[in-house]
């Protein structure tokens, strides 16, 4: 494909009356992304914030592409990896937007994955009280989870995301070709997340995801753009009924009550996000065999699809760290009246959130050996 065609687009629409935006998915879209931020109307000074990985592929396109359409952008380059999502690194932030001279009218692009979207997201909630942000997500976990839905934050040493907003975007911009730089380790992880929706809300992608995996792994574009735009739809359309995780959009955190303690426990390294969830899921499809009468095939196809993906389906805890895990969940922003909440599955498609589960029971699903 030359320079500057764009193909494959999709654009899905996430309906939150006047904060609605659309989200972009297609190849060559970072080369318009001046261009894109011109028609939403915003102010003429913004910062690019990228980590040193990203920035380096492509920080310079970025804001060459903002310049182009006449804005004075800044590229403020963070570390990457999971470390950079604290209140120091949004300090650090904001002492870089004020030398630049940022106003309530000026935006703020986030160019990452999941680490930079939360962290961007979360100093455009907080600097000026609230200035406009645009997700150019570059990985496929932020592609098809963290960049939509506007839960932005940063992390405590007790707990993943324990200080955030919601605060939506103006754009998220999807270029496909930003993919192809992805390390094989982090991309798996981002299928993940595209398994899960399959779990939670559609069936049929759960079998095209059987049927197309090698495909996705061979980071087909025409695979990828209909799988990306497909899970974008199922998080619209989740995020469009409960935008402030009240109620519905708890189905989206399907594997994430154990994933992120065993991120917490783990010291945010030792396992990528998706890691860690498909992990999780695993863990939660059995539970489900036990509470909500999962039956016993689609748990095989659950931990075989993940097992496909290259991702890990299980964990060896020995006691101490089984304890750490049980105290991090304690933690979890799910919990409720110390009751740690999670979403079950009764079928490939279908799940139900807020069932109480005995310690017990997580206890005996984490330490067998499935």
């Amino acid at each position: 494909m030359g320079p500057g065609k764009i193909a494959f687009v999709r654009t899905v629409k996430v309906p939150l009356g006047n904060r609605s935006y659309n989200i972009v998915i297609g190849r060559g879209l970072l080369r318009g992304l001046g261009a894109a931020c011109k028609k939403l109307g915003l102010g003429n000074r913004c910062a690019i914030i990228s980590d040193r990985n990203v920035a380096r592929h492509f920080g310079k396109l970025a804001q060459k592409s903002l310049q182009g359409a006449g804005f004075d952008a800044v590229l403020i380059v963070v570390p990457a990896g999971e470390t950079a999502k604290s209140l120091k690194t949004v300090q650090s932030c904001y002492d870089r937007l004020a030398q630049h001279r940022l106003e309530r009218k000026s935006f703020i692009v986030a160019l990452g994955g999941g680490v930079v979207g939360d962290l961007a997201g979360f100093v455009a909630a907080t600097y000026l009280r609230g200035i406009p942000f645009v997700q150019v997500p570059t990985t496929l976990l932020s592609q098809v989870d963290s960049s939509v839905g506007g839960k932005v934050g940063v992390n405590l040493k007790a707990g993943k995301n324990l200080v955030g907003a919601f605060y939506q975007p103006r754009l998220v911009l999807c270029d496909l070709d930003t993919l192809r730089t992805l390390p094989a380790r982090e991309y798996r992880s981002g299928l993940a997340e595209v398994i899960k929706y399959g779990i939670i809300y559609d069936a049929a992608l759960f079998k095209k995801l059987e049927r197309d995996l090698p495909q996705l792994l061979k980071r087909n574009p025409k695979t990828l753009a209909d799988v990306v735009a497909r899970c974008c739809e199922i998080k619209a359309a989740v995020v469009g009924k409960d935008e402030t995780d009240t109620g519905l959009r708890a189905i989206l955190n399907f594997g994430h009550t154990i994933g992120h303690g065993l991120e917490a426990i783990s010291g945010y390294g030792k396992y990528l996000h998706g890691e860690a969830i498909a992990i999780g899921q695993v863990a939660a499809s059995e539970l489900s065999a036990r509470l909500t009468g999962l039956p016993a095939a689609d748990v095989r196809r659950v931990r075989q699809l993940f097992r496909r993906a290259g991702l890990p389906v299980s964990v060896k805890l020995g006691p101490p760290a089984l304890k750490r895990l049980l105290a991090a969940m304690k933690l979890d922003k799910k919990v409720s009246g110390g009751e740690i909440k999670f979403v079950l599955a009764r079928k490939i498609g279908r799940v139900e959130h807020g069932r109480n589960v005995p310690m017990r029971l997580i206890r005996d699903v984490l330490q067998s050996a499935y």
